[in-house]
């Protein structure tokens, strides 16, 4: 049973069945796939420095654009306390230059949130909220965050958070995985908004 399978229950049953084997990580069934963003957006102007301060740790950016190529791979390792982890690739070529979205993922002990840590290195710790909507799309919500800072985890208030909505799902139309994601926080607003497709090329 993979993280997603753990946190989601019975619910995992419910996503589109394209989903479900996307979500079977394992050391044998990695998830390597290509597409297009159809465009990314950024915030405000003021957001910029640190969106440029993100991409040495592989997190966020400052580019925007459309039909951007994009990348993604996600990989199963075992963590020496036996903890399942799944690492994700991401990778935005903005004509030439690319940028990074990366993180590692793990199921919390009881099951119930998966525990995302953001950026290489890294920079954040987000609980994350899986659902199922009706039409078997995958819902992900941010939760608790913490800042990390030599090798500790400091609670970040409210406030201070970012709020992550993504939304993935499948077209049978154009046999594509789908995905949406919104980030924003309080008191900077938006700070990075994308949606396109991508197409899985290791199943």
């Amino acid at each position: 049973m993979t993280i997603y399978e753990k946190v989601l229950g019975e619910k995992f049953n419910q996503l589109h069945p394209q989903l479900q084997k996307r979500y079977r990580i394992s050391l044998e069934t990695p998830f390597e796939a290509a597409g297009v963003m159809k465009k990314i957006e950024n915030g405000a102007f003021w957001t910029k420095p640190l969106l440029s301060f993100f991409v040495k740790r592989n997190f966020l950016f400052p580019e925007s654009g459309a039909g951007i190529p994009f990348s993604i791979s996600n990989t199963y390792r075992k963590l020496p306390s036996g903890e399942e982890e799944i690492l994700w690739k991401r990778t935005f070529d903005f004509s030439g230059t690319k940028r990074y979205f990366h993180a590692r993922m793990t199921a919390d002990s009881y099951g119930q949130y998966v525990r995302d840590y953001l950026g290489e290195p890294e920079l954040f710790y987000s609980e994350l909220h899986f659902d199922v909507s009706e039409d078997g799309s995958l819902q992900i919500s941010s939760g608790k965050q913490r800042i990390l800072i030599r090798g500790m985890e400091i609670s970040l208030p409210a406030v201070l958070e970012g709020k992550v909505i993504v939304k993935e799902g499948y077209n049978e139309l154009s046999d594509a995985f789908t995905i949406s994601v919104d980030i924003s926080s309080i008191i900077a607003g938006r700070l990075m908004k994308y949606e396109g497709e991508f197409k899985a090329y290791s199943f």
